[in-house]
């Protein structure tokens, strides 16, 4: 696992059976913490949803607008039926483009643009998933010096998803739940 040096900008991305464990990131995240997380979860396009109330948050969660500036500390969500990218000038940029992995909004679209963007201070944590999409996404933000994070597929609802992120490179690391909870804390404490 890599030191503990801090991180700029956190993106979960996951499929099915991802929400509990994104829920309980996003409630267990320090309530200070200034940093922006960004969620990217497959769902059904014109299938409306309150995502607070799913994940059990009182904390509110953001779908950008395209060109909003990323904010400190603020959650977002990547809109339905759109790739969220993060541009060099720290905005949001929406896409709708050819769907990828059968998905847009596409993990893998996301966790590309982070690496790009933030480098060495990106954070990327993969979750449960029926399909391989942001195992890629992870290995670029990994390539660029970030760190890369894969729940631990024996813990995962569906684990194609983490496993295809792991056979991809030694180089992610692999946690459950928890310990991700614990690497946020402690990451960004000593950053």
């Amino acid at each position: 696992m890599k030191p503990a040096t801090g991180f700029d900008i956190i993106a979960i991305g996951g499929s099915a059976g991802s929400l509990p464990v994104m829920g309980r990131l996003v409630r267990e995240l320090p309530r200070d913490m200034k940093v922006p997380v960004i969620l990217v979860l497959h769902r059904l396009k014109n299938v409306h949803s309150e995502l607070n109330k799913l994940m059990s948050t009182d904390r509110p969660i953001i779908e950008p607008e395209d060109k909003e500036q990323v904010k400190p500390g603020c959650i977002y969500l990547a809109p339905q039926n759109y790739h969220l990218l993060v541009e060099p000038d720290g905005t949001f940029s929406l896409d709708y483009s050819e769907l990828v992995h059968y998905s847009r909004p596409a993990i893998d679209e996301t966790f590309f643009s982070i690496a790009a963007t933030y480098g060495k201070r990106a954070l990327g944590i993969l979750l449960s998933g029926a399909n391989s999409d942001g195992a890629a996404g992870l290995l670029r933000i990994v390539k660029n010096g970030g760190t890369g994070i894969a729940q631990d597929p024996e813990e995962a609802e569906f684990d194609i998803m983490p496993l295809a992120a792991i056979e991809l490179s030694n180089k992610i690391d692999v946690m459950r739940s928890d310990e991700m909870t614990t690497y946020i804390r402690t990451t960004y404490n000593n950053k």
